[in-house]
C-alpha cells in the first residue's frame, strides 16, 4: 500500500465517522416547525450532493475532473491534510452536538428554538459549514486532482445558498437578537467572512 493510500484512507475513515454522528444524532432532534420549500431544499442538496460525489467517488468521472492539479504529496503534506481534515471533521461534530436538539439536514425553525450563540457559535455563527468546508479542502488536497476543487466551488455555493437562507428564517424567529449576533460573529471564518 502506498503511503498516499494511508492517508487517504484515513480521511475516508474521518468522513464514515462524521456520517455516523450525523444519522444518529439526527433521530434526535426536535420537531419541526416550519420548513424550507422543497425546491430550495433541492437546489442547495443538488450543489452539495454533487461535490461530495466529486470527492469520493473516484473512477466515474471525465479525463480532465482526474487530472493532478496538485503535484504527488509529500509526507508532509499527507500529515497536513489528514491533521487539517481531522480538525474540520472535529469541528463540525463539535458543532452539532453543541447546537444539540435544534439542528436539522434541512432548513427549519423547531419547536421552542433556541438562538445558540456559545461554543463553536461564538466563533462563527455557522460552524457546521466552516467545519466541513475545511475538511473538504484538506481531503481534496490530500487526493490533488480537479475534481475536488471543482466540488470545492460547488459546495461553498450550496452553502452560501443554505446559509442565507438560515439567516433569513432566524431574522423571522429571533429578531433584533439575531441581527446582533449577525453584527458581532462572522458568518463562516473569524475576523473575515
Amino acid at each position: 500500500m502506498h503511503m498516499k493510500d494511508i492517508f487517504s484512507t484515513g480521511v475516508e475513515y474521518l468522513w464514515t465517522a462524521l456520517w455516523i454522528v450525523w444519522l444518529v444524532s439526527a433521530l434526535m432532534a426536535k420537531r419541526s416547525v416550519q420548513r424550507q420549500t422543497i425546491a430550495s431544499r433541492l437546489e442547495q442538496s443538488i450543489l452539495v450532493t454533487t461535490a461530495f460525489c466529486l470527492l469520493f467517488a473516484r473512477g466515474i468521472w471525465p479525463h480532465w475532473l482526474r487530472q493532478r492539479v496538485l503535484p504527488e504529496p509529500d509526507v508532509a503534506l499527507l500529515w497536513t491534510g489528514l491533521i487539517l481534515t481531522a480538525a474540520g471533521v472535529g469541528f463540525a461534530i463539535l458543532a452539532r452536538f453543541w447546537i444539540g436538539r435544534n439542528w436539522s439536514g434541512t432548513i427549519t425553525i423547531k419547536e421552542q428554538h433556541e438562538l445558540i450563540q456559545s461554543g463553536p457559535y461564538r466563533i462563527v455563527r455557522h460552524p457546521i459549514y466552516t467545519g466541513l468546508l475545511l475538511a473538504y479542502l484538506s481531503t481534496a488536497i490530500v487526493h490533488g486532482e480537479m475534481r475536488g476543487f471543482v466540488g470545492f466551488f460547488l459546495l461553498l455555493l450550496g452553502f452560501g445558498l443554505k446559509l442565507r437562507m438560515e439567516e433569513t428564517f432566524m431574522v423571522q424567529q429571533f429578531g433584533n437578537a439575531y441581527l446582533d449576533y449577525k453584527r458581532r460573529v462572522k458568518a463562516l471564518v473569524p475576523f473575515v467572512v
